[in-house]
C-alpha cells in the first residue's frame, strides 16, 4: 500500500510532525490535545507518549528536559545540529536560543510582534511574525537583524520552510497563496521571486483556503504544500509549476513532513475550525504515511 492511516492518533488537532533525522522509522506529531507521540511508522504502533499540562504547537528530536520558558505560548521550535542550540519562537515576542546541554539561555531576540512559524536556512534563522513580517537572523553573530522584510503576500503568514540547497525560502498565508522568496537582496536575485494562487476550489463561486503547511523534499528540492481545501499538492518550485495533487483527506491539512530520505511524506489531517457554520461531530484528527515516488516528486 502507497498509504496508512497511524493507529491511536491525536484526540484534537495535530500542530506538528517532525521525522527523525536519522529514520524514517519514528515521527513525533505534537497535538492541542496536551501530548507529543512518538510513533514506529514501519509497525504503525506508538511507541509512547510525553504528556504536558498545555497544548503542544511544535516538536522537533532532541534529549526531553526542561530547559526554560517564555512569557506567552510558545509557536515554534527548531533544533540547529550545526550550531548546538534549541531555538524557539513565542507569542510573547522572543525568539530565544538555548544551550541543550544546561538550562540557560543563550540569547532572547526580541522583536515587536509574535512569532507564527520558523525555518533555519544553514546559518540563517528565518522568521515569520504577526503583520507579515519576516526577519532574518545570522545565528553567527545574532547582535542584530541581518533582514527585516514585509511577506510579499498580503494576508497573515501561516508557514515558513527554507530551501534545501539554503538561498532562500517558501511562505504560506491565510489567503491561498504561495510566494517564493531568496535571502541574497541583490537586484538580480529578488528578480527570481513570484508568488502564485493555490488550494482553491471553483464551484459556483471560487472558495478560497489557508495554506497551513509546507515540507521541501530534500533531494529534489520540491516542496508539498497542504491547505484547509484538505488536498496536498507537490510543486516544483524553480520551474513553477505542480508536480501532482493528492487524493482529498476528510478535512484540513494541518502539517506536513518530509523524511530525509525524500521517500516518505507524513499528512496530518486535522479539522482546524475554520467553518463556523460546521457543528459537532468534528471530521477526526488522523496522521497518514505516504509512500511517494521519483514520478512524483522530482522536477520534469
Amino acid at each position: 500500500m502507497s498509504e496508512i492511516k497511524l493507529s491511536n492518533p491525536p484526540s484534537d488537532c495535530i500542530s506538528s510532525l517532525c521525522f527523525s533525522p536519522t529514520s524514517s522509522q519514528f515521527l513525533l506529531v505534537s497535538s492541542w490535545d496536551n501530548n507529543v507521540r512518538l510513533y514506529d511508522v514501519n509497525e504503525n504502533v506508538l511507541r509512547t507518549q510525553y504528556s504536558h499540562t498545555h497544548a503542544v504547537l511544535d516538536c522537533c528530536f532532541q534529549a526531553k528536559s526542561v530547559i526554560g520558558t517564555h512569557a506567552a505560548p510558545i509557536k515554534c521550535v527548531e533544533f540547529s545540529s550545526e550550531h548546538n542550540v534549541i531555538i524557539t519562537g513565542s507569542w510573547d515576542s522572543n525568539v530565544k536560543l538555548w544551550d541543550p546541554r544546561s538550562p540557560t539561555t543563550v540569547t532572547s531576540l526580541l522583536q515587536s510582534n509574535k512569532v507564527y512559524t520558523m525555518s533555519l536556512c544553514g546559518d540563517k534563522l528565518i522568521v515569520g511574525a504577526a503583520k507579515r513580517k519576516v526577519l532574518i537572523w545570522d545565528l553567527r553573530n545574532t547582535g542584530y537583524v541581518e533582514q527585516k522584510r514585509e511577506s510579499s503576500l498580503r494576508y497573515q503568514t501561516r508557514c515558513i520552510k527554507a530551501f534545501p540547497n539554503k538561498q532562500g525560502y517558501v511562505l504560506s498565508c491565510i489567503e491561498g497563496r504561495v510566494a517564493v522568496e531568496y535571502i541574497d537582496h541583490s537586484p538580480e536575485i529578488q528578480k527570481k521571486k513570484y508568488a502564485f494562487k493555490c488550494h482553491r476550489i471553483k464551484e459556483d463561486v471560487e472558495k478560497i483556503y489557508p495554506v497551513n503547511a509546507l515540507a521541501f523534499h530534500n533531494i529534489h528540492s520540491t516542496f508539498a504544500s497542504g491547505g484547509s481545501d484538505g488536498f496536498v499538492n507537490i510543486w516544483d518550485g524553480f520551474n513553477k509549476k505542480r508536480l501532482c495533487q493528492f487524493h482529498r483527506y476528510p478535512t484540513s491539512i494541518s502539517a506536513l513532513c518530509f523524511d530525509n530520505s525524500g521517500t516518505v511524506l507524513a499528512i496530518a489531517s486535522s479539522y482546524l475550525y475554520e467553518d463556523d457554520q460546521m457543528k459537532p461531530p468534528y471530521p477526526e484528527d488522523n496522521v497518514f504515511i505516504r509512500r511517494v515516488t521519483d514520478h512524483e516528486t522530482k522536477p520534469k
